[in-house]
C-alpha cells in the first residue's frame, strides 16, 4: 500500500513470487471512469473508491486461500478497513517514500494514467498504518529486494509459511 510511485507494483510482484502466491495489480480493477478522472488530474473521492476497493477485497477473499499479494493504494484506514471487511486476515506492507522521489518516479513513468499533480492529494489522504493494524511500514527508496526481504521476514515471524516449490 502507498501513494502512486512508491513501488507497490514492483515490490508486490516480487513479494508474490517469493511467497509463491498470486499477484493482483489493483489498478487493473479501476473502472474506466476512475481512470479518466485521475488522468484528468482529479483525485478520486470515497464514492469513486468504494466499488474498486470492494473488487480488490473480493479478490483477496475469493482467490487467495493460500495467500495473495495485491498492489492497492489503501491510503486511509477506512479503505484498509473496507478491504479487511472482505478478508479479515489482510496484512499491509506500507511503502514509505519521500515526496520528491515520488514526483520523479511518477513523472518518469510512461503509459500510466496517474499524473504527478495528484501526489500531493494522495499524501494528504495517506494515513500511515496504525499500531493495531496488521502490517509493516518500510522505507522504499532503496533496494526492492531489501524491502521484500523485510516483508517476508515479518510475515514468517507472524506465522505465514510460503508454499513449497
Amino acid at each position: 500500500m502507498g501513494v502512486s510511485g512508491c513501488g507497490k507494483s514492483t515490490v508486490g510482484a516480487l513479494l508474490a513470487r517469493r511467497l509463491r502466491v498470486p499477484f493482483l495489480e489493483g489498478d487493473s480493477l479501476h473502472p474506466p471512469g476512475n481512470v479518466a478522472k485521475m488522468a484528468a488530474g482529479h483525485p478520486l473521492d470515497d464514492a469513486d473508491r468504494a466499488p474498486w476497493l470492494d473488487l480488490v477485497g473480493a479478490w483477496l477473499a475469493d482467490g487467495t486461500a493460500g495467500g495473495g499479494v495485491a498492489a492497492c493504494s489503501a491510503l486511509a484506514r477506512r479503505y484498509r478497513d473496507q478491504l479487511r471487511s472482505h478478508d479479515p486476515g489482510a496484512w499491509f506492507l506500507e511503502l514509505d517514500v519521500d515526496r520528491e522521489v515520488l514526483r520523479r518516479r511518477v513523472a518518469g513513468r510512461r503509459g500510466h494514467f496517474m499524473p504527478p499533480s495528484l501526489i500531493d492529494s494522495q499524501l494528504a489522504t495517506l494515513e500511515p498504518l496504525a499500531a493495531d493494524e496488521a502490517g509493516l511500514r518500510v522505507p522504499a527508496e532503496g533496494s526492492v529486494r531489501a524491502v521484500v526481504d523485510q516483508a517476508v521476514a515479518a510475515l514468517v515471524a507472524g506465522g505465514f509459511r510460503p508454499a513449497a516449490g
